[in-house]
C-alpha cells in the first residue's frame, strides 16, 4: 500500500514537471525581515522574468540564476539532515509564487548551518547576505 502511494506521488510530480515548459512564467514575490524580531519592518520586492522586470534590484541577473537553477533552489532542508548549530543571523525572507511554471512557495532563515546554505543558494542576487548584527 505504502508503495503504492510513493509511486503515485512521484507519478504527479513527474507529470507537473513535465506540464511546465521551460517558457512557462517565472513571477515572484520576495518578502524580507531584517529582524525577525521586527515582524513589521519587511521589505517586499516583485520580480517578473520575460519580460523581465518588477521591483527587485538587478532583475535581469536574478532572472538567468532563476532560469538556470529552477525551483530546486528553494529545495527544503531535508526532514532527517544533521546541521551545524552555527546561529547566521536574524533574517527571514519568504518567496512566493512561480519559477518556470512551477509553484514555489519557500520560508528562508538564518537559524543553522542547513537554513545558511540554502539562503546561500539565493543571496545576494534575490535576498539580501544577512548575517549576525550586534
Amino acid at each position: 500500500m505504502r508503495a503504492a502511494i510513493v509511486a503515485l506521488a512521484v507519478a504527479a510530480i513527474v507529470a507537473a514537471s513535465a506540464s511546465a515548459s521551460p517558457s512557462s512564467g517565472t513571477s515572484l514575490r520576495i518578502t524580507y525581515w531584517q529582524d525577525s524580531a521586527n515582524p513589521l519592518a519587511r521589505v517586499s520586492w516583485t520580480l517578473h522574468c520575460n519580460p523581465t522586470g518588477g521591483s527587485l534590484p538587478g532583475p535581469g541577473r536574478a532572472c538567468t540564476r532563476l532560469l538556470a537553477g529552477g525551483v530546486k533552489l528553494f529545495a527544503p532542508v531535508p526532514l532527517h539532515a544533521l546541521c551545524t548549530e552555527i546561529y547566521g543571523g536574524p533574517q527571514q525572507a519568504r518567496v512566493v509564487g512561480t519559477v518556470k511554471g512551477r509553484h514555489v512557495r519557500a520560508a528562508l532563515s538564518r537559524t543553522n548551518g542547513c537554513e545558511i546554505t540554502r539562503w546561500q543558494r539565493i543571496s545576494p542576487w534575490l535576498v539580501p547576505r544577512g548575517g549576525v548584527t550586534r
